[in-house]
């Protein structure tokens, strides 16, 4: 059964302060007329106002004898009578006219009793709930919203709890049974092979595969086993319509940690659903793979050829000078009039060092090397990886995603000459007729034609090396997809259909405060920009910060803001008052503070719950959120075995459960009124830190600016410096590619509407997205004078700043595509897609994609915008400055607590990295929830005794401290220790004290 503190179920807190007694259980004077004219006992009258603010804060009754005294003596003095003595509670529930003066109740707050009826309807609704829902208590969460919207007295927790694990059990069976059903002798005969071991290792183990470091011996290993999975999946049945994407997923979780003993110990049906799920999910996910591995590949073949040429452009710099000056020589021979021909050419030979074919080999090496294009250093790494790419590309089932096949027709072309040993192929007429060439880019025309297109001859290298380069461009935007893979399907299957946009369109106009109309959103649009433009220009001249010279815009220094006088004494005196303690201990208050372990349970829900799930919990979080890994932590935590602190972690952790834990920090976090004072919450900075990784994984990259293998962690951190996002993403993506995802997958009490991140924030295409999201993007700006501004009208002219406006915005292409844009917004508000995934495809590359168009011109327009607000007003470029100046610290905060195996993430798998990332962020939302609270207690204790605490000085303190904790030595988990509960009622009364600052450290 759920326990109250799991589900939303209404309960009384232990206890009741004496402002919620005001504010919850005195009767209005309407109420207390109609008690007292139903009513004659006074006793009777206490009981029966009690009982309906109960009904009015629960919405349900509970027993009189379980009434808290405090709500009964607070009842009683309102209405001047004395207290009702315990054997009258008893009494009273035992009587025969509770029930009746009960009814009476109800009428009065018109809530209706829960009859067998309303369980019937109950039991439909929880129906509904376990298609989309995995866990009970979010279940039983639907059905108390129902109960409250139709007006229904909530019955108990216990019989919600019964109906929705009935709900789910019942469904588990129907999908179970579906799958069974459809799957003939053979088909189960090859699911049990699965489970079945000849040499060691059974076929389920080696489906849960995942590649290593892409290198061709590997890539070639693992697509063998690719094929042997799509061997293994031909002709098993698909999902059944009422499996929900929610709970395939959680099949799917629950498979991946079952090992070959534990599935075979599975009745019959739940095991090959669960097989049949994971077979699909692995052959889906090796897809992706497949395709990341080629655009790896190709990307770092480019970033090779880059790399040489630099090199070969430092090595001959001398060379060139040296040519220069030889043809200088000759230059002067040959204009020599007097000198006979036999002398000029003796003389021109001798300018040449006697060797004039070396001197002109030099020069067509120039020639082929100069202008810096790189074609001629990507033939000698790609003959070791040609074979490799040809070999990802068979695995996967291209598509165009528009009416433009002809980048696919040129590589079904080049396919069957694969294996041809030619340099050069001449093209027939068949070949001039059925092969399209428009789509080569102009730079590869001279490498890929050398004697013009007009001859046929077509150097096969470079075309074949064109090719690959194109479809990974297009593979990245959409422009080709892959059947039957995810991250890179038909980018149209994530968007809602277009009779649901249409039907949800007002709302979400409403919703995000935009017309939906194409002309008057567009009209809107161009009257803020000329209106705002006007202003800027009139304001410019007396605009101190910025001026515009013949370097460009040039944006002054702003004033750094001194530090209040008091707040090193003050932050000195915290320092001083918070105790020493370890890092396990702070987990194990903050997590009885909150109960975060009843969040992590069974990943089916039907197995026996373990022993002593606190401990186990905040042991697998100490594990995985501070790095130590699981045989380091149970040399560290006495009496747990290396394998149980694993098994957690596997069995019982999810990231969506890791979610679930930080929101619930969060909205703890945010009933302070500290953080109040370092921001509003309605802001967000985004930045990412590198995370070391093995580099036997696909995720691991080497990246320039950081050096070394690792991956991103992206985080973003509200302005009220706490955590409310995490993703871990590959070194070489563009991270404002998940610059919004942060915002839209943000469940917590804190949600903020503008975002703020680095240069890399600037791309149009995240402009125009955000703005029909209803999110302000406000990123720092390096170098604003590179920047085009964009004016709403070609024939408008600015006094002061007409230099800054380069290009007007296409109004006509923006209105033509709203519907579009609007349909990929709305479609991200279903939950259909994330920025990401459509961002991922709107890069610079997205030639073929109208959509990139329409948001790029979209962004310009609301860049624009923005970039004028950014050099007129000093305090916004302020405000912006000091919130992404919050993510740096976070991110030295989150990886000194990743203290554990020299800050390298020893994990391989994907989804297993991702979770330790979030484990990290948890444990430093933690440890920012439990300085929050102490330094609450310190600073009420400090401005009880008069000292100065401010609210500048509020303000200019931080939670990242780390002082007092000591990260190292012998840990004690100890869960009988008495701790202080939390308590976020802790308010400050802001007032200047004259108080001399000498006395401020005396105590401490």
């Amino acid at each position: 059964m759920n326990h109250v503190h799991e589900t939303a179920y209404p309960a009384l807190p232990a206890e009741i302060s004496e402002g919620e007694l005001r504010a919850a259980f005195t009767p209005s004077a309407t109420e207390i007329r109609f008690v007292y004219g139903q009513f004659r006992q006074a006793p009777i009258r206490v009981l029966i106002i009690a009982q309906l603010k109960l009904l009015q804060r629960l919405g349900y009754l509970p027993p009189v004898s379980d009434i808290p005294a405090a709500i009964l003596h607070h009842v009683c003095a309102v209405l001047g009578v004395r207290p009702v003595p315990r054997a009258t509670l008893v009494r009273y529930d035992r009587s025969g006219s509770k029930s009746r003066q009960q009814k009476v109740l109800r009428e009065f707050v018109n809530i209706r009793p829960a009859s067998a009826q309303t369980y019937s309807w109950l039991d439909t609704v929880a129906a509904d709930a376990a298609r989309t829902k995995t866990e009970l208590p979010d279940i039983v969460n639907v059905l108390i919203e129902e109960l409250v919207r139709h007006r229904y007295e909530l019955p108990p927790l216990a019989t919600l709890s019964r109906i929705a694990a009935h709900a789910r059990s019942s469904l588990h069976e129907t999908l179970y049974r579906s799958f069974v059903d459809s799957l003939d002798a053979s088909q189960v005969e090859r699911l049990d092979g699965l489970f079945v071991s000849d040499t060691g290792q059974t076929r389920w183990d080696a489906l849960k595969r995942e590649p290593k470091r892409p290198r061709p011996r590997e890539v070639a290993s693992f697509l063998e086993h690719i094929q042997q999975m799509r061997e293994l999946a031909d002709g098993l049945p698909p999902p059944p319509e009422i499996l929900s994407a929610p709970k395939r997923t959680q099949f799917v979780i629950e498979a991946r940690a079952l090992d070959v003993h534990e599935m075979r110990a599975l009745k019959p049906a739940k095991r090959y659903t669960l097989a049949v799920l994971f077979v699909f999910s692995q052959l889906q996910k090796a897809l992706d793979d497949v395709a990341e591995i080629f655009i790896k590949t190709v990307r770092n073949l480019e970033s090779t050829a880059k790399l040489r040429l630099q090199q070969y452009q430092l090595a001959h710099a001398d060379q060139l000078e040296a040519l220069v000056s030889q043809f200088r020589d000759v230059l002067n021979v040959l204009q020599d009039a007097e000198v006979p021909d036999a002398e000029r050419i003796a003389r021109m030979r001798a300018a040449l060092n006697g060797d004039p074919d070396a001197a002109l080999t030099r020069c067509n090496e120039h020639i082929a090397y100069a202008g810096n294009h790189t074609f001629p250093f990507l033939l000698t790494p790609y003959r070791n990886l040609r074979s490799l790419l040809f070999q990802c590309l068979d695995m996967l089932s291209l598509k165009p995603s528009s009416q433009d096949d002809a980048l696919l027709v040129a590589l079904t072309w080049m396919q069957p000459l694969r294996s041809s040993r030619r340099e050069h192929l001449m093209l027939s007429d068949d070949d001039v007729a059925t092969l399209p060439l428009d789509w080569i880019p102009e730079k590869w025309e001279k490498s890929i034609f050398p004697d013009g297109r007009s001859a046929r001859l077509l150097h096969r290298k470079y075309f074949e090396l064109c090719v690959f380069s194109q479809i990974m461009r297009e593979l990245n935007s959409g422009d080709v997809y892959v059947e039957q893979s995810d991250q890179y399907d038909d980018p149209r299957e994530h968007q809602v259909s277009w009779d649901e946009f249409h039907e949800e369109l007002p709302r979400y106009g409403e919703l995000v405060g935009l017309p939906v109309d194409a002309r008057a959103f567009v009209n809107g649009l161009r009257d803020q920009l000329s209106t705002l433009a006007d202003e800027v220009d009139a304001g410019f001249p007396a605009n101190d910060y910025v001026e515009i010279t013949e370097q460009g815009l040039i944006l002054h220094k702003l004033e750094t803001e001194p530090e209040p006088p008091n707040k090193k004494l003050i932050d000195q005196a915290i320092t001083a008052a918070m105790r020493p303690i370890s890092i396990l201990d702070i987990l194990t208050e903050t997590e009885q503070w909150l109960d975060l372990h009843t969040l992590f349970g069974p990943l089916s829900g039907f197995e026996t719950k373990i022993d002593d799930p606190r401990k186990r919990f905040i042991t697998t979080l100490f594990c995985y959120g501070c790095n130590l890994g699981p045989s380091q932590t149970a040399r560290c935590v006495k009496n747990l075995s290396r394998k149980q602190v694993a098994w957690l972690n596997l069995r019982y952790v999810t990231e969506e459960r890791l979610d679930k834990a930080i929101v619930k920090v969060i909205n703890a976090y945010n009933q302070f009124a500290l953080p109040k004072f370092w921001g509003s919450g309605k802001q967000v900075s985004a930045d990412g830190t590198k995370w070391n990784l093995y580099e036997q994984n696909l995720l691991s990259e080497y990246h320039i600016r950081y050096g070394g293998y690792g991956g991103i962690g992206y985080y973003h951190v509200s302005d009220m410096y706490i955590a409310l996002f995490s993703h871990f993403i590959p070194c070489g993506v563009h991270e404002a590619v998940y610059i919004l995802d942060g915002l839209i997958r943000n469940t917590s009490d804190v949600q903020p509407d503008t975002v703020h991140g680095d240069t890399q924030a600037q791309s149009a295409p995240v402009f125009g997205l955000a703005y029909l999201l209803g999110i302000k993007l406000m990123p720092r700006i390096r170098n604003v004078k590179g920047l085009k501004f964009f004016k709403a009208d070609r024939n408008r002219s600015y006094k002061n700043t007409d230099s800054l406006f380069r290009a007007t915005v296409d109004w006509a292409l923006i209105e033509r595509h709203v519907p579009d844009m609007l349909r990929v917004a709305v479609s991200i508000k279903a939950g259909k897609m994330t920025p990401s995934t459509i961002l991922r495809r709107l890069g610079s590359e997205s030639l073929k994609n109208k959509l990139y168009f329409a948001f790029r011109e979209l962004g310009r327009v609301i860049r624009t915008l923005f970039l004028l607000k950014y050099i007129n007003d000093p305090e916004l470029r302020r405000t912006i400055h000091a919130a992404t100046n919050k993510n740096e610290p976070f991110n030295g905060f989150a990886q000194w607590l990743m203290f554990g195996g020299e800050g390298v993430i020893a994990e391989n798998l994907r989804h297993e990295q991702r979770k330790v990332i979030e484990y990290n962020q948890l444990v430093a939302n933690m440890v920012i929830l439990y300085n929050v609270q102490w330094m609450s207690r310190v600073l009420k204790e400090l401005q009880a005794k008069g000292h100065p605490v401010d609210a500048d000085v509020l303000k200019a303190l931080s939670p990242y401290r780390l002082d007092h904790i000591n990260r190292f030595g012998d840990y004690l988990l100890d869960l009988m220790k008495k701790i202080l509960p939390l308590d976020p009622t802790i308010d400050f009364a802001i007032s200047l004290s004259d108080q001399p600052l000498e006395a401020l450290l005396a105590k401490y």
